[in-house]
């Protein structure tokens, strides 16, 4: 079953069981596949709904922070229980270790040697660790390992 086939099954459990947070996210989520849908025309796989998803949640951290910032927690709550939502349609986050162990064979695979290579380990790197782990994150421990 495709991605969204089970955002549509969530979002009718969600409708049954009646859980508005639960069924507002997921509404906005297949909103936002829509939206790319109709503008690339094209029907998109589950590695393009997983990048959507990604960024929604990094779009609900960023606004978490600002209202906490901010004085606002019920706001940022809000933003928490939509990313929770989110969350769930994503693959599991990689590990630390994982994470380690993923950019060493990326590296040894491309052959990079210095900074002037971090462009190709990331662009090996990018499918893999799609929704798995935070690519800023990762690009500062290649940064580490190639200097």
């Amino acid at each position: 079953m495709s991605l969204i086939d089970q955002l549509k099954e969530q979002m009718k459990d969600a409708m049954r069981a009646k859980e508005k947070v639960r069924l507002g996210t997921i509404r906005m989520a297949l909103a936002a596949i829509k939206q790319v849908e109709v503008d690339t025309r094209e029907t998109l796989n589950d590695e393009q709904v997983i990048a959507i998803l990604t960024k929604m949640v990094k779009q609900r951290r960023d606004s978490m922070s600002q209202y906490e910032a901010a004085n606002r927690p019920e706001l940022a709550q809000v933003e928490a229980d939509e990313i929770q939502v989110i969350e769930t349609f994503l693959p599991t986050p990689l590990t630390e270790t994982e994470i380690a162990t993923i950019i060493d064979a990326t590296i040894v695979k491309v052959g990079a040697t210095n900074m002037a290579d971090m462009g190709k380990v990331m662009g090996a790197l990018k499918s893999e660790v799609q929704g798995r782990a935070d690519m800023s994150a990762i690009g500062a421990l290649i940064r580490a390992k190639l200097k």
